[in-house]
């Protein structure tokens, strides 16, 4: 008679890694800075911030509400409640304002930039992302890879080779020439500057091209757009679509539907 065979051994289940540690959180601002003519700083944190002239910082900054004037510099990330600035903003990281970011002149950010609302006079130059949670609006440039807002108001010149996304409303007035990949919202209106009698002869008139539009309504004037899916599509004065999903409710007999070539001129002669 054979001996029982020994019970199998249970395989040790395998530890888990130990989780990472939690970061504190950072100490609850407080306090005032008030920074005048030329200025450098570590860094920054407090409850208020004004600053005006020419200061630099050459670390993170971290305030409440921050009244910035004249030329501004950040070599680190910047965050704050309420923001508000004139003159040059430069932030070399990412900037994160969970209320209102407003200002006159010129905002850059070496990544991604985040607000509640924003409202601009002048130029925001984003490398990355855009996000706002309410309401955008623009005066002058805009440029970032792509944009997610609440709505979007802009009247000016703009650059969003990626997605602009609202859940409600994008409307853009352009003046000066511009490129647009993917446009959703339930409302787009896309405008051009449409060219005057000088700029018909001589050229220079305004190019504004534009990858994908998808509305519920979509109202685009002086403006190409390579495929536009809406239920209801208006076209204006130099319009042109190459291809569309839906119906064309109103068209300007200016307007344009379908492929077209498009090759330079031969040197001497205009189209």
């Amino acid at each position: 008679m054979s001996a029982a065979a020994p019970p199998p051994t249970a395989t040790p289940a395998p530890s888990k890694p130990p989780a990472a540690p939690v970061p504190p959180a950072p100490p609850p601002l407080s306090g005032e800075i008030h920074d005048s003519g030329t200025v450098r700083r570590d860094a920054v944190a407090v409850e208020r911030w004004v600053a005006t002239g020419l200061v630099k910082v050459t670390g993170d900054a971290r305030v409440g509400d921050g009244r910035l004037d004249g030329t501004v510099s950040i070599g680190g990330q910047l965050a704050a409640t309420t923001l508000r600035f004139r003159g040059t903003l430069e932030v070399a990281g990412a900037v994160n304002v969970t209320e209102a970011l407003a200002g006159a002149g010129t905002v850059r950010s070496g990544s991604n930039l985040r607000a509640g609302a924003l409202d601009i006079k002048g130029d925001a130059r984003i490398p990355g992302s855009l996000t706002v949670d309410r309401a955008a609006r623009v005066r002058g440039a805009l440029s970032a890879s792509s944009a997610t807002v609440g709505e979007l108001d802009l009247d000016g010149q703009m650059e969003v080779p990626g997605e602009l996304v609202s859940p409600f409303s994008v409307t853009v007035r352009l003046k000066e020439s511009s490129q647009l990949g993917t446009v959703r919202a339930k409302s787009v209106v896309l405008r051009a500057r449409l060219p005057n009698l000088v700029e018909k002869v001589f050229g220079g008139r305004v190019t504004v091209l534009v990858r994908r539009v998808e509305a519920e309504a979509a109202d685009l004037e002086g403006v190409d757009v390579e495929f536009v899916r809406a239920p209801k599509i208006t076209l204006g004065r130099g319009a042109h679509v190459t291809e569309f999903e839906g119906t064309i409710v109103k068209r300007h007999p200016s307007s344009r539907v379908g492929f077209e070539s498009k090759s330079p001129p031969p040197y001497g002669l205009r189209r």
